[in-house]
């Protein structure tokens, strides 16, 4: 670990507010605590509300410079960002890993969606297009244009330390945005060694400070400052629905813009037509991976009751061969969650479980002995349970897998739209139609759905993002680069006429 801390210029004690570079916080002691092994890994001194106004004000400024960057230069510095991040793929990885608990595999993943979500700017920054209309008036010309916004603050949770900050970053800064990040606490030290990879990129190509900025703090001093700041046009935020409902009313309140990425409550339905080998395996990505920590983790089987038997058969096997340990480990395919307190949660959940005429058919024990002594592993859990219950259409953010039966492909259907999340969806079929139908304006009512796929592993050149309680947000791909723009109609007269729109006549005798 100090090898890894090392090479990624994580020395002593970190300063939790920067621009470019380093201003000495003044607020309180923060300890990043690896749930592998309950070490501390190191210290980051909070911003106060001073370091804040210090942020947010060379934000402001840097972006008056930043705007007038052409877009394609502006492409090769998100490049040359992203060339770097490759260089220290393997240490940012490890750290995630040791960080919030991810295996290693996973780790290294996540930084590789920062290096993809890169590359996928760099070809954006030339496609920053607008339509040109015809005009109703004679000798006059209509068209639209985006304009940068302005400096975008973005908040993300543990789960995805850094790739969710990358997925708006990148994209903002080809936008012409300044980017002011406030990272999960749970996470601080992925995010400096994060910022610090950029600003080194930023610094040898002779920008100011301010183009990136970061800022760790609490809540009250920092999180809703943030949100309440007027100069700050857009906050895109990832977490939970109780927490997206207080932003999106605190920036609605001031009419600005919230991007929003919140729950996910995930299904997948499995048909009598499905490859149960195929489907089984992704299930178990799906649902165990990231320790089930992942708003697109897979939380609902809804599958037919002809073939529930085999595939629970062959998931409870399954189950028992996952290695879980220290997410280091090459062998290791569960780490631990993120800290007791989701431990709790996970058990809560179980005891609710049983009490709402579930059963447990697999897991959901707490580990102990040796590393697992930090309270922070358990075994991932199958449940049994009706699609009535109303656990069910909650989101437990833990490895709880819950296995519903239905009859007709309507009641799947119905079982699967039943709940208040619309992030990710999923059938396993060979039958045409209905693939079709879950595709179809009665099928799926999520933001992202599939066939044949599980619902966890988004490819960042598709618009990312739910409806529901979801929060309605799309960021990474696609056309997500217009959110952190503005739009401009703009019409050209080049006659000599002063024509007015819709046949009106307003002339003076």
């Amino acid at each position: 670990m100090k090898d890894i801390l090392e090479r990624l210029d994580l020395p002593n004690e970190q300063n939790g507010a920067g621009t470019g570079s380093w201003s000495g916080c003044a607020g309180s002691l923060l300890e990043s605590v690896s749930p592998a092994d309950g070490q501390i890994i190191g210290r980051v001194r909070c911003a106060d509300r001073d370091d804040y106004e210090q942020v947010v004000n060379r934000s402001t400024e840097a972006f008056k410079t930043w705007r007038m960057v052409p877009a394609p230069r502006r492409g090769e510095i998100v490049r040359q960002i992203g060339e770097s991040l490759r260089n220290y793929k393997k240490d940012l990885g490890a750290l995630v890993s040791l960080e919030v608990g991810k295996i290693r595999a996973e780790g290294e993943g996540e930084v590789q969606e920062m290096i993809d979500i890169a590359d996928f700017a760099v070809g954006q920054s030339r496609m920053l297009y607008g339509l040109t209309m015809h005009s109703e008036r004679p000798e006059h010309r209509m068209y639209e244009q985006w304009h940068p916004l302005g400096p975008a603050g973005v908040v993300t949770a543990f789960n995805f330390p850094v790739a969710v900050w990358a997925w708006n970053a990148m994209i903002a800064m080809i936008a012409g945005d300044t980017v002011i990040w406030k990272p999960s606490s749970k996470a601080p030290l992925t995010a400096i060694a994060s910022m610090k990879i950029a600003w080194n990129v930023l610094k040898k190509n002779g920008f100011p400070d301010g183009i990136l900025s970061l800022v760790i703090g609490n809540r009250q001093e920092v999180g809703e400052t943030l949100i309440a700041d007027s100069r700050i046009p857009l906050i895109s935020a990832t977490g939970s629905v109780r927490m997206g409902r207080h932003i999106a009313k605190t920036v609605a309140g001031r009419l600005g813009r919230s991007l929003l990425e919140l729950g996910g409550n995930n299904a997948i339905i499995v048909t009598p037509n499905a490859d149960l080998d195929l489907a089984m395996r992704a299930i178990l990505f799906g649902a165990v991976g990231t320790a089930g920590q992942r708003c697109t983790t897979t939380r609902r089987i809804i599958v037919h009751e002809s073939v529930c038997p085999a595939l629970t058969e062959r998931l409870i096997k399954a189950y028992r061969q996952i290695h879980i340990g220290n997410p280091l480990d090459e062998k290791t395919l569960m780490g631990p969650l993120i800290d007791r307190e989701a431990v709790n949660t996970m058990q809560a959940a179980l005891q609710s479980i049983r009490q709402q005429g579930g059963s447990v058919l697999y897991g959901g024990e707490v580990l102990t002995g040796g590393i697992f002594d930090t309270g922070t592993y358990v075994k991932p859990c199958i449940c049994e349970i009706s699609a009535s219950a109303a656990i069910v259409r909650e989101e437990t953010f833990a490895p709880i897998l819950y296995l519903i039966t239905y009859k007709k492909f309507e009641e799947a259907i119905r079982y699967h739209n039943d709940v208040p999340q619309g992030l990710s969806s999923a059938i396993f079929t060979t039958d045409l139609i209905e693939a079709e139908t879950f595709l179809s304006h009665r099928g799926s009512d999520c933001g992202i759905a599939n066939i044949n796929i599980g619902t966890s592993g988004a490819e960042i050149g598709g618009a990312f993002g739910g409806e529901k309680e979801t929060g309605g947000g799309r960021e990474s791909g696609s056309d997500a680069w217009k959110a952190y723009m503005r739009r401009q109609t703009c019409t050209v007269n080049w006659s000599k006429e002063l024509p007015l729109a819709q046949g009106i006549r307003f002339d003076v005798a």
